[in-house]
């Protein structure tokens, strides 16, 4: 009798720890969704001016792109290159000089999010061709940088099958 009793106790604790689970795993993802996916930074960069209208490449700021697991922000003195001499009366790229001079960091607020267990390259992606537009949308258009995908696995998975592309979980996750 006593073990009739347990067994009838299990189902319903079961199924309460499952839709507590639920109710969590919604509430995180609207926590997630609701991130300023273009976040203000402390130097407003207009990729519009640099990518767009002067036709720099990516890969001229972002010099590490293909070479790194990452693209990363690029340094100060790629940005100093031009502007020590360059539009230097602007308020930005006086902001930008005073970062130089002080050897002060910018703490710049990152857009594109993946979670800890997500293993992205870029240079792979560099190397297969990847235009950066796939993932990261016209950056050449954005005077402040926006997320523009959802970078969530099926999106990612949808892109790699339509390019027969690697697709088995060890590609991606550690």
């Amino acid at each position: 009798m006593e073990g009739e009793v347990t067994k009838k106790l299990w189902a319903p604790i079961l199924i309460g720890y499952f839709l507590f689970m639920v109710v969590v795993l919604v509430g995180l993802r609207a926590h997630w969704q609701g991130e300023d996916l273009s976040p203000e930074q402390p130097i407003a960069f207009s990729h519009t001016i640099h990518a767009g209208d002067l036709g720099l490449d990516c890969t001229h700021c972002h010099v590490y792109v293909s070479q790194s697991r990452t693209a990363g922000v690029p340094p100060l003195s790629i940005c100093m290159k031009c502007h020590e001499s360059a539009i230097t009366d602007r308020p930005e790229v006086k902001k930008l000089t005073e970062y130089w001079e002080t050897k002060e960091p910018v703490v710049w607020k990152k857009v594109h999010s993946l979670p800890w267990h997500v293993r992205f390259r870029h240079d792979r992606h560099i190397k297969a061709d990847v235009d950066c537009t796939v993932c990261h949308g016209e950056i050449k258009a954005m005077d402040r940088v926006r997320q523009v995908r959802s970078l969530e696995m099926g999106w990612c998975v949808k892109c790699h099958r339509s390019k027969d592309a690697p697709t088995d979980c060890t590609t991606c996750h550690k």
